[in-house]
């Protein structure tokens, strides 16, 4: 029989506030987490990339992929097993503003993908633009819903319309947003662009968690005017 893991709480600390002591219990008692450690991920999200692709599968042998926001590099890792990075096969550009780890098989670039030059080095680096974008980046909280939500979506923007300039037709691009953002504008270009445009949450995402991701697959080309 096996034995369920007992639930941790911790003692409360006059330095730690409600919201960080119900964060780190979280983590303590996350099966994702205790995962990650175990099968040596580098973050829980690994699985829930890993979870999405299974389902959709945008990630194919072969395929050139670019992560926006890498660090520490979770999304990175499951990317370039799955297009055979490693091997020749596939190729994986991972950015961010932070240092990361070396992952076998992918490029990293220490780099802001809102500098000018980022599209052009990056389709560079890619010998001609990617197949999939994926973006797990998430704006800095301040514990205020309404403001968290209009910074990630205005991050999830301007990721969706650095996708434009670098995916290649029928290329995917799949990024985090939050429930309940106004985001009418965001899926209306996105619907123009895209052959489907749909949300998902993975059952590694927490239930009590407002975090989705946006789907778009399908790419039709470079951005037509309006």
């Amino acid at each position: 029989m096996t034995e369920r893991p007992l639930h941790v709480r911790l003692k409360s600390k006059k330095n730690r506030t409600v919201s960080q002591r119900r964060w780190l219990e979280r983590q303590l008692n996350d099966p994702y987490v205790a995962r990650a450690k175990r099968e040596g991920m580098r973050s829980r999200a690994a699985y829930k990339l890993i979870e999405i692709d299974d389902k959709y599968h945008l990630l194919k042998r072969g395929s050139r992929v670019l992560d926006l926001g890498a660090a520490p590099g979770g999304w990175s890792e499951i990317a370039g097993k799955r297009v055979g990075a490693a091997e020749g096969r596939g190729r994986v550009v991972a950015i961010d503003v932070l240092e990361m780890k070396p992952i076998a098989g992918v490029d990293f670039m220490r780099l802001d993908f809102l500098d000018p030059d980022a599209p052009e080095r990056l389709r560079s680096a890619l010998d001609g633009g990617a197949d999939v974008v994926l973006s797990d980046m998430a704006a800095n909280a301040t514990g205020h819903k309404k403001t968290d939500q209009l910074k990630i979506l205005a991050l999830v923007e301007a990721a969706a319309e650095f996708a434009r300039e670098v995916l290649r037709p029928g290329g995917s691009f799949l990024a985090k947003v939050l429930q309940g953002g106004t985001e009418t504008a965001l899926l209306n270009a996105l619907k123009r662009d895209f052959a489907t445009v749909r949300h998902v949450k993975p059952q590694a995402s927490h239930t009590d968690s407002s975090e989705l991701y946006l789907l778009a697959t399908g790419f039709r080309g470079a951005t037509r005017g309006a």
